[in-house]
Parts: C-alpha cells; sequence; structure tokens
C-alpha cells in the first residue's frame, strides 16, 4: 500500500502541492497522541482515580488539546470530495496525507503574542492550536492525483477514484 503525503500551499488562483516525509506526519501524531495520554491521565487522578471511565477522560483531553474541524466528505460517480474547517491555520501550518483508503489531515499554529504596548493580559480565550483528523475514506483513491485548496478558512481536496474503485461501483449497478 502506498501512501503519499501532501503539504498545502496557498496562491492567488492556483495551489501546488508539497509532498511531506511520512516520518514526520507519523511523529506529529505520536506526539500528540502521547499528550492526549498525559492529559487524560491528570484529568484521571483529579477525578478520583474512578475506573470505567477511561474513555471519558480521553475524549475530555482530545477536547482540550485538538482544535474542532468540521467536515464534509461527498462522493460522485468518480471522486471523493472533502471540505474541512481550518479557519486560524495558514497553508504552512496544514499537512495533509492521502492514502488509498486515508486521509490524514494535521495542523499547528503558533499562538503566541507579544504585547507592545506594554499591557498586562488579564484574561484570554483562544481555541487551541493544533489539530488532528483521520478519516477512513468508504472508497479507494488514487492518492497522486489528490489535489487541495485552502479558500477562506476552509480546505477543499478532490480525491479520484481508483480504478478498482470504478470498477466495484461498476459491477455492482451491472447486478
Amino acid at each position: 500500500m502506498t501512501e503519499t503525503a501532501i503539504a498545502v500551499q496557498t496562491a492567488p488562483e492556483t495551489t501546488s502541492l508539497k509532498v511531506v516525509e511520512q516520518n514526520s506526519l507519523t511523529e506529529r501524531i505520536d506526539r500528540v497522541r502521547r499528550d492526549i495520554a498525559q492529559r487524560a491521565y491528570e484529568i484521571f487522578e483529579r477525578d478520583g482515580r474512578p475506573f470505567g471511565r477511561d474513555l471519558d477522560h480521553w475524549f475530555k483531553a482530545e477536547s482540550e488539546l485538538l482544535h474542532p474541524a468540521h467536515l464534509s466528505l461527498t462522493e460522485s460517480d468518480d471522486t471523493l470530495n472533502v471540505e474541512v474547517e481550518v479557519g486560524g491555520f495558514r497553508a504552512a501550518e496544514l499537512a495533509v496525507s492521502v492514502a488509498p483508503s486515508r486521509l490524514t489531515i494535521t495542523g499547528k499554529k503558533d499562538t503566541r503574542k507579544e504585547n507592545k504596548n506594554g499591557a498586562k493580559t488579564i484574561y484570554q480565550e483562544q481555541c487551541s492550536s493544533e489539530m488532528l483528523r483521520i478519516i477512513d475514506l468508504p472508497a479507494e483513491v488514487d492518492a497522486t492525483k489528490s489535489t487541495a485548496t485552502l479558500r477562506n478558512g476552509m480546505l477543499e481536496l478532490t480525491m479520484p477514484k481508483a480504478a478498482s474503485a470504478k470498477a466495484n461501483r461498476a459491477n455492482a449497478k451491472a447486478a
């Protein structure tokens, strides 16, 4: 099974895709998983170590550490299309990996701000600076022909179906 990783780049009209090393994406996912596990354990400790609530603690930690990325997946005869809300992320902060049956989207943004006027921050709210979405695709796609564009906080991916997925769909109609 071959995997192709692409990074999203925005330009005025067209989008160029840059190949990202799969190892760097895997390392990022492992680091996020370790961070979530550590936070889930902290929540477990704070709650008095109750057993049987592992998933509750994990989901709570996930919601605290990861930016929600709402998505829409649509299918046509020849393509799978995905739209993902990634507001606040720039193209350089996102990485997209397309495999024949899986889509992985990661992002990390720098949220450090300096107070240039010397003002003291009393209270500040902000969304998480990291995101991770892994989606199992309903049909195999040709990862090498996938395209991605980032426009107004929406990441749009078009993934042509692999020849085997198209053949299976045609056989199902013929029966």
